[in-house]
């Protein structure tokens, strides 16, 4: 097609489509580098971010399949390399990259999902010294979580062989590796608490890559030893290799024959402690034996008459009889003396003095309150005085009394205070100091003098 022609007319669908299957198989395969920035991670498992360096910025998605072969946590800000397939999202007609391979730039995958994994459950607790448990010196059973034909089971047997061939061990078979193995690493260190079976649990395996001993820096591994109730002691790889697991466990051992080492003390080591032990007893107890024949024989000597000893006894038998005939005396005459001072106390709670005292109370508030009214009352009686004086005053028959009077329309004795209130020939009722008169409006006058005309 001669997408160049005069006439060549695309919709929009097409062009975006041709694009997309031009850079797909133009850009198969591409690797890039660059810092994360809008990281979002939606509930179907995809992640969506912008790859940016100083100059340019490329959108991605990852896929939910491909984000489960990531070993560390993507976060914001953090310089990836990726490996993917530019496509087109024709929707908004955006290009893209689908990242299908990603790694932390300039540290492995791994060691960054090891790094992120313990600051997380470091900062939950989970490597907490306080909470460790100090195994058993002498355990009954030992339980080992490992594979059945790698080479840690088989240098635990020749130390355990070695050190104390009377010891139990409960091997629990293993993946050690792979996938699936943290899986059932987790469940044997579950089940053997479950039956509680062994007093003490090895959790390890012999040396390896950093891939090959991943199992033991899987958080499950890591959340089941934190949970057990018996003591684990971690046993993975050689001496420099350190896991999520060693930092979890109660006791980190560098080896596994150095775990059956700390878990199970020498036959040789044993007796010698026993003889030990038994050489302190014997020397303790001829200690005793000693001190008590020396306290034995300073009784014997100290030993005298038995008439001299008696009258000891009996002059020291007149003594405590004085005393304790002083002493019930003195108590005697104590005891009198608090019974007075009871019956003095007594005395003043009796009923008939307790009456009298609230009788000569209520007397002396009788007589207070009787006073106090009559003050009251005379206080009133001189402020109803000084009231009806005011009243007096200030009543309209006073007024009236001066010659004033009160006229009012007849009839609804309305007071009339303008003469415009009336008519010609209208009744109004007068008022008086003394009596009141009917009378008749003959004429009306205003306030000039002049009569008015209505």
């Amino acid at each position: 097609m001669n997408l160049f022609s005069s006439r060549t007319i695309l919709t929009v669908s097409r062009l975006t489509t041709l694009l997309k299957e031009t850079l797909e198989e133009n850009f198969e395969q591409v690797w890039l580098e660059g810092e994360v920035s809008n990281f979002a991670t939606p509930s179907s498992g995809h992640l969506y971010f912008t790859i940016k360096d100083a100059g340019a910025m490329l959108r991605c998605v990852m896929f939910r399949s491909s984000v489960k072969a990531v070993r560390f946590r993507i976060e914001e800000g953090m310089a990836l390399i990726l490996r993917g397939r530019i496509s087109v999202y024709e929707q908004r007609g955006e290009y893209q990259l689908i990242a299908e391979y990603a790694e932390p730039k300039g540290v492995g995958a791994l060691q960054a999902a090891f790094i992120q994994l313990k600051e997380r459950l470091a900062g939950e607790g989970l490597f907490d010294e306080s909470k460790k448990q100090v195994p058993p010196k002498i355990p009954k059973r030992i339980g080992v979580v490992t594979s059945k034909s790698g080479a840690a089971i088989h240098d635990i047997l020749n130390v355990l062989g070695r050190r104390n061939a009377s010891v139990e061990l409960l091997l629990y078979p293993v993946k050690v590796q792979g996938e699936g193995a943290a899986d059932e690493i987790a469940t044997a260190i579950d089940d053997l608490n479950t039956l509680h079976a062994v007093d003490v649990m090895i959790v390890g395996r012999g040396g390896g890559s950093l891939e090959d001993l991943w199992a033991f820096n899987e958080e499950v591994v890591a959340r089941a030893i934190y949970r057990s109730k018996i003591p684990v002691i971690s046993a993975v790889g050689h001496e420099t290799d350190w896991t999520i697991s060693d930092f979890t466990s109660d006791l980190r051992a560098a080896t596994p024959s150095a775990a059956a080492e700390l878990v199970c003390r020498a036959r040789d080591e044993l007796n010698q402690q026993i003889e030990n032990l038994l050489n302190r007893l014997h020397h303790g107890i001829a200690g005793q034996l000693n001190l008590h024949r020396r306290t034995v024989d300073g009784l014997l000597r100290s030993l005298h008459d038995p008439s001299r000893l008696l009258g000891h006894w009996g002059q020291r038998i007149d003594d405590l009889s004085a005393r304790l005939d002083l002493a019930l005396l003195n108590l005697f005459i104590r005891r009198r003396e608090q019974l007075s001072r009871h019956e003095q106390q007594l005395a003043g709670f009796h009923p008939t003095v307790k009456i009298g005292r609230l009788r000569q109370e209520l007397i002396l508030l009788s007589e207070r309150a009787e006073r106090q009214l009559e003050h009251q009352l005379d206080i009133l009686g001189r402020k109803n005085g000084e009231a009806v004086a005011r009243l007096e005053v200030l009543s309209p028959l006073h007024t009236l009394a001066r010659g004033f009077c009160v006229a009012s329309c007849i009839p609804d004795g309305k007071v009339l205070k303008n003469a415009d209130q009336l008519g010609i020939g209208e009744k109004i009722s007068l008022r008086l100091h003394k009596g009141s008169m009917l009378c008749s409006v003959q004429e009306i006058y205003k306030d000039s003098g002049e009569k008015a005309t209505t």
